[in-house]
């Protein structure tokens, strides 16, 4: 009932937003006597913004078609190179660029959010290096045929990807994939795998939630598992591909992270309301592309989100030594060719301080050499991956940890 519900209310405030936006057009249409009173600007941009904050969205596009570098621009191509069912692998490279570049995988969260929220990461990367990018899929997506995705199988479709890049790419873990991308990590060490990472780049990701915990760490912790199994999963309804799966919906996720900062996503609509009411679209605008991508959410698999919560939350699995692969131990001692960066964020709420720079402390097996921990100053959670702290202070250390262990198995160069 829960998912038939929300498309009741989703069916309600389409029809509302379509009026919104129309009446928002009459308003401020200088061709309409009543756009000439005293309140109409304010009225006009008071239904732009709800139209804005109430209108559907389906999965944005990357829309990557250039790179400006040094005054000149760069045409990017982008390809999808590996289809599964849960995800596809997608392909960015610029004209120009130098053979011996770098090639980087980027593993982006599978947390309600499509891969797009990480435009700016690839954006940027795609500057100096190839890139790689996980584009997991909705799941009421996903036809029940296909199967059930968990923490293993997601392992798993890191370490194909892997292989079908090929030798010594560089991981860059985007929060919640961390975990699984250090234990698809280990799991390539230990077995000697041709194309275990030659680094992996670990950026807020919630390895060790012990530490400083967050908001979302408490709320984990603070219910057994079978409240959330009970509580927040929902069976896709029929008008979708993927109808009777199980999953967590995207539309809660959203709702949850909306709910944990409500007064500054208030105070965000406000300036833009009053930005619409002088005129001034060029300063609503970056509000309202934020949203348009905050806002587009997708569902994630049952199995995968509980046994998310279960394992990484609430067992603390992977720093207890207890995190399983296909019924094995996963042991990050076993990592000892593969580089590890850890960047956290000193304002993030989500993933508090400490908490993946604890990898590196349990990867036992790494000389200290091909460990390194950068703290972003005044970032906060989105600020590690998106915008100018990204692009001018995180980045370049994310290359130049990358130009450093360039290869499998060679020492630090600097």
């Amino acid at each position: 009932m829960l998912y038939h519900a929300y498309e009741m209310q989703r069916a309600w405030l389409n029809g509302a937003s379509a009026w919104a936006s129309i009446g928002a057009e009459l308003m401020s249409n200088p061709s309409y006597p009543a756009a000439y009173l005293g309140m109409a600007p304010s009225a006009a941009s008071a239904l732009e913004v709800f139209a804005h904050a109430t209108q559907s969205r389906g999965k944005p596009a990357f829309e990557i078609d250039h790179v400006t570098i040094g005054g000149t621009a760069h045409p990017v191509t982008e390809a999808i190179v590996y289809n599964k069912p849960f995800g596809d692998l997608r392909r960015f490279t610029r004209d120009g660029l130098p053979a011996d570049a770098p090639t980087v995988l980027i593993v982006a969260p599978m947390s309600g959010h499509y891969a797009t929220l990480l435009r700016g990461t690839v954006e940027r990367m795609v500057e100096n290096a190839e890139v790689f990018i996980t584009d997991w899929a909705d799941a009421r997506d996903v036809p029940a045929a296909a199967g059930r995705f968990d923490l293993d199988d997601y392992i798993d479709y890191l370490i194909d990807f892997l292989a079908f890049i090929g030798p010594n790419t560089h991981v860059i873990a985007v929060c919640q994939p961390s975990v699984p991308a250090l234990a698809a990590t280990a799991v390539m060490n230990a077995g000697r795998h041709p194309a275990r990472p030659a680094t992996l780049t670990m950026m807020g990701g919630p390895i060790d939630t012990r530490c400083s915990p967050t908001t979302v760490n408490d709320l984990a912790m603070e219910r057994p598992i079978e409240w959330f199994r009970q509580s927040v999963i929902a069976t896709v309804p029929g008008q979708y591909r993927g109808h009777g799966r199980q999953v967590y919906p995207g539309f809660l996720q959203l709702a949850g992270f909306m709910s944990m900062n409500l007064g500054n996503h208030l105070m965000s609509h406000y300036e833009m309301f009053k930005h619409l009411t002088a005129g001034d679209d060029a300063s609503a605008d970056p509000t309202k592309a934020f949203y348009d991508e905050y806002r587009s959410v997708c569902d994630m698999t049952a199995e995968f989100y509980l046994q998310t919560v279960e394992e990484v939350f609430q067992k603390h699995s992977l720093p207890n030594g207890t995190f399983m692969h296909r019924g094995e131990p996963v042991d990050l001692g076993a990592i000892r060719d593969t580089a590890l960066l850890a960047v956290e964020g000193e304002r993030d709420d989500i993933s508090g301080l400490g908490q993946t720079r604890a990898a590196l402390d349990l990867a036992t097996g790494l000389a200290a050499e091909k460990k390194r921990y950068f703290l972003a100053e005044g970032a906060g959670h989105y600020g590690i991956f998106n915008g100018s702290r990204w692009r001018d202070k995180i980045a370049p250390v994310v290359e130049a940890f990358v130009a450093a262990h360039g290869r499998v198995g060679l020492k630090a160069v600097a």
